[in-house]
């Protein structure tokens, strides 16, 4: 049976490799020496206000046709100087954590800490000291059960923290309870003012020192978290949401947010035949099925654990230290859209509420984008928010984001995919598509159905600017914004370009490759869309291949590896993708909690490759989309026999157990409505017709050729 856990026999010295709980707002880090445990306190919606909040994107709309006639005269560095309208590059607010709980007291004999994907817990052991701590889903509070005596402070003194932001730590009693207390307050005029943590302390032993409480025997710790638009501390609201909850235990709470958590973790197992269940350090030293097993658990697990008010962030919901690369945003481009693509087909729709609510909060910004850029009803997304801005602001001479035009196409994605998956329609989703489908239509008739000024993210052809004209990401954007709104103007998008290598080109321009970079924009109409697949169209999924195969590394980045795979796993190629997964298992990618880095070495902590790899699996065993099933597309040594249940396929079919190895290949499939499907399984030359009965299994029974 599959281990749902981790467990590790060295402590985590350093915020990077502390375990990790969450309910999709709180974030906490369990990390340090077993006499000094460190608790890191994050929220989704702590982000350091910077003075861009409400800054609004350049209003350029009356000089769109100058725009495009530089890029068309192969003037694009003078367009894009024209574009930015001076602008100076802004970033978002950045994401930073909260502030850390020390814990000290005597430690001895055996150390040991795990965590339990199944129920959230964090546990760490120290002789007779333990630590048990989660983050409950049902109550909206990080509760933590110590053991010992103990000394609790709290310190806003974390790594790169602004001298600007001033924190207040203190230790009181009130109203016979006692309280840990932290207050942060923002640097002022930039936008939000501060934020709070308050933590209620229960032990029948408790006293107050100074900012420090001492406790003995058995002590219970709930803490709650707030963020604060005007000046002004919420603790006396805080204080009373704590007592309100002082009369459970931590086995009900526990209790309590395993109720909401597990059934939604375990909707989708993998079991890979693996003995054994040695610590997470060994498991990462050996980039086996055993790893690719736990890493595949532990995927769901942290992303479950980061998505809820918001979907996870590039640092997921995680961060023990200040200036976070790229402000630890939610990148839209590739990163966002690549953590959530085992969402919808690993059967967790409630986090899709989170990412409605971050498109939903930022909707009016799109229109505002659409029309000070250039004129038009619809809508335009930015490349990147801080979960407050969707205005379209990040951008420069160097990088022409406003003429990034897929973005609203490319994240409602995940939203309509939701609804093939589920059958359930989200409730504004179809007049966001039809806005989508707005924009182009304004846009190309204005444009005589070139698409131009247009942007394959983050690259521009060789030698020269971004500024660009038909870039593929675009064109299939166009076209299924189009489609979905059942447009005629969609059969005018123009069409994709295959160059004399034999490779689907970037843009379906004149214009000479850069290959070596770490984004694979223009395969957009290969992964997530579908739109070209070996079936329905071989000739573009060939051209497609061979683009992938002449595509360079550059730095290794994670995003760029998974999407790789991924697309990879959409043309049927069990070998690339292996190649693309062990650029991630093979060369120092993972922590200890099994959260990952953004490069080789263990470089930036970040979320894309923890979260991607779920959905990456899933994929190799089971592509769909309406009206077809794949068993194993691309199925690598790596994974040479095991059993998979609960996928969620496109079309309302839930492959309800896959098995395969040596024995042949094993299916039980089930449909909530009747339906017929196309069933295939390639290396057994497999393709059929089946009649899916409401409610009623279907069995399959494979050998390989």
């Amino acid at each position: 049976m599959p281990e749902h856990r981790i467990h590790d026999n060295e402590p985590g010295l350093t915020w990077e490799d502390a375990f990790l709980s969450g309910n999709g707002e709180y974030g906490i880090m369990v990390y340090g020496e077993p006499h000094a445990q460190r608790v890191v306190f994050n929220h989704h919606r702590f982000v350091l206000p910077n003075g861009t909040r409400d800054l609004r994107p350049p209003a350029i709309a009356d000089r769109l046709g100058e725009i495009r006639e530089l890029i068309l005269s192969g003037r694009a560095t003078e367009a894009q100087r024209v574009a930015a309208d001076g602008r100076e590059l802004a970033w978002t607010q950045a994401f930073h954590p909260g502030y850390e709980l020390v814990v000290e007291g005597r430690s001895s004999g055996p150390y040991r800490r795990s965590t339990d994907f199944a129920t959230g817990e964090i546990a760490v052991m120290s002789g007779e000291r333990a630590h048990h701590a989660f983050v409950s889903r049902a109550d909206s509070v990080v509760v933590q059960r110590l053991t010992g005596e103990l000394r609790l402070h709290l310190t806003g003194d974390l790594p790169g923290k602004p001298d600007d932001v001033v924190y207040q730590t203190s230790a009181y009693e009130k109203g016979g309870r006692v309280f840990l207390s932290v207050r942060g307050a923002y640097p002022a005029g930039l936008g939000a003012a501060g934020f709070e943590g308050l933590t209620l302390v229960l032990a029948d032993d408790v006293s107050v020192t100074g900012d420090v409480v001492v406790t003995r025997g058995e002590t219970l710790l709930l803490t709650k978290l707030d963020r604060y638009e005007e000046p002004g501390w919420g603790t006396d609201r805080l204080e009373a949401a704590l007592t309100a909850l002082a009369g459970r235990s931590y086995g009900e709470l526990l209790a309590r947010h395993v109720a909401v958590h597990r059934p939604i973790y375990e909707r989708v197992t993998l079991d890979l035949d693996v003995a054994g269940d040695p610590p997470v350090g060994e498991l990462i030293a050996e980039p086996g099925p055993a790893l690719v097993e736990r890493l595949f658990h532990s995927g769901r697990y942290l992303l479950l654990s980061s998505s809820g008010v918001l979907p996870p962030r590039l640092t997921g919901l995680w961060l023990g230290a200040w200036g976070a690369a790229w402000s630890g945003d939610f990148t839209t481009d590739a990163n966002l859209n690549l953590q959530v693509a085992g969402v919808n087909i690993g059967a967790m729709p409630e986090l899709m509420t989170g990412y409605a609510a971050l498109i939903r909060d930022q909707i009016d910004h799109w229109r505002v984008n659409a029309r000070e850029i250039y004129g038009l009803d619809g809508i335009l997304a930015p490349s990147r928010t801080d979960g407050e801005s969707g205005y379209l602001f990040h951008l420069n001479e160097d990088w022409p984001w406003t003429m990034w035009l897929a973005g609203a196409d490319w994240l409602l994605y995940p939203l309509h995919e939701h609804h093939q998956v589920t059958g359930d329609l989200p409730e504004e989703l179809p007049g966001w598509l039809a806005e989508a489908a707005a924009f182009w239509e304004g846009f190309l008739t204005g444009s005589g159905f070139v698409v131009v000024p247009s942007f394959s993210p983050e690259v521009g052809p060789e030698g020269g600017s971004y500024a660009s004209v038909n870039a593929t990401m675009d064109l299939a954007a166009a076209r299924h914004a189009l489609r979905l709104a059942g447009s005629p103007l969609a059969e005018r998008v123009p069409p994709y370009r295959i160059d004399d290598r034999g490779a689907l080109t970037e843009w379906a321009w004149d214009v000479a490759p850069h290959e070596d970079h770490r984004h694979v924009s223009h395969l957009y109409p290969v992964w997530p869309l579908h739109e070209i697949n070996p079936d329905d169209e071989p000739e573009l999924a060939a051209a497609a291949h061979r683009a992938l195969e002449l595509r360079g590394d550059e730095n290794l980045s994670a995003h760029g590896s998974l999407h790789r795979a991924l697309v990879a796993a959409r043309l049927k190629d069990a070998e690339l993708v292996r190649t693309n997964l062990m650029k991630i298992l093979g060369t120092d990618m993972l922590f200890r909690s099994l959260m990952t880095a953004h490069n080789p070495g263990r470089e930036i902590y970040n979320a894309d490759a923890a979260h991607t790899l779920h959905g990456l699996f899933i994929e190799l065993l089971v592509d769909s989309r309406p009206g077809v099933v794949e068993l194993l597309p691309a199925v690598p040594d790596l994974l040479p026999k095991g059993t998979i249940r609960g996928v969620a396929c496109r079309g309302r079919v839930v492959v309800e157990e896959l098995t395969w190895g040596s024995g042949g290949v094993r299916a039980v499939l089930r449909s909530p409505v009747d339906q017929r499907v196309t069933l295939i399984h390639r290396a057994s030359a497999y393709r059929e017709e089946v009649e899916l009965l409401a409610g009623e299994p279907h069995h399959v029974a494979l050998q390989r050729r």
